[in-house]
């Protein structure tokens, strides 16, 4: 799960960051305070998808190697430099399932369970658990990151967002598309 508020930078803070990056972009030694700063949030979200400690940490290293050689290119668009660290390491994260063919992994949680659920009232929890679970494993994979971090992370749609690069209204579109896709999954397999 996020943090919240740390997502969530005030004045003082941003300029903090964007002196650190001006300082890491013209000596690379001066990336570590960065790196320090996001590197187990990084590197928590990362194990959350593979599960695995050791290629966790390879990717989180390939994640801060790869943002610190484009570092030179880095230009603030608004959004926290932590919003594109989470897309390079969602890009790693992609390329590593493309390359192994490995099945995503999916931490699931019982709150979040529950407020994807919503309203839907079913005698039997436990079947409609594993149904919504088969449903999840039917999603392609960039809906299955939005339901991720939307209700098993519980990030607020502004950092699904900046780390998706999308506007809020389309992100809240597709995401209201994917529940109904879920919902009709499940009135179609628990009607037969």
């Amino acid at each position: 799960m996020t943090d919240i508020a740390s997502y969530h930078l005030t004045a003082e803070e941003i300029t903090s960051e964007e002196k650190l990056i001006k300082a890491a972009q013209l000596n690379p030694r001066d990336f570590e305070p960065l790196y320090k700063r996001y590197f187990k949030r990084i590197a928590n979200y990362i194990y959350n998808r593979v599960e695995d400690k050791e290629t966790a940490f390879e990717l989180t290293s390939e994640v801060f190697y790869k943002a610190l050689e484009s570092l030179p290119k880095y230009k603030p668009m608004g959004v926290p430099f932590s919003a594109w660290l989470f897309r390079i390491a969602s890009n790693e994260i992609n390329l590593l399932y493309r390359k192994n063919k490995a099945m995503r992994v999916l931490s699931i949680d019982r709150d979040g369970l529950g407020e994807l659920k919503g309203d839907m009232e079913e005698s039997n929890q436990t079947e409609v658990d594993e149904q919504l679970y088969k449903a999840l494993q039917t999603l392609k994979e960039d809906d299955m990151e939005l339901i991720n971090m939307r209700f098993f992370e519980k990030r607020p749609f502004k950092e699904i967002c900046d780390i998706l690069d999308m506007n809020e209204s389309a992100c809240k579109m597709k995401l209201y598309r994917i529940l109904e896709k879920l919902k009709q999954y499940l009135t179609t397999t628990t009607n037969h």
